[in-house]
């Protein structure tokens, strides 16, 4: 990974916090815990991605489609694209 420099540091720690405003927080209901155990074995995901992904689910009340979903995470990526997100390397 490229190391930031301080400029570029303070530029995307700003662009967090505004992004932040605008986020919604899923929290981890019995539900959620539940549908990503169904995708950690369906999809081959590690934990925490598969909460990501069902988070995301349950955000698009199960209707991803024309909804964007990043990831850095190539297995989370495909997961994601076959539930019908559009999806975005980053």
């Amino acid at each position: 990974m490229k190391q930031l420099e301080p400029h570029d540091w303070a530029k995307s720690r700003k662009l967090a916090m505004d992004l932040t405003d605008s986020c919604s927080v899923i929290q981890p209901s019995n539900a959620l815990r539940s549908q990503a155990m169904q995708l950690v074995e369906s999809y081959d995901l590690r934990a925490a991605d598969a909460l990501q992904l069902a988070a995301g689910l349950e955000w698009s009340q199960g209707a991803p489609h024309e909804r964007v979903f990043l990831t850095g995470d190539q297995r989370l990526r495909d997961a994601a694209a076959l539930r019908g997100f559009e999806v975005q390397l980053l």
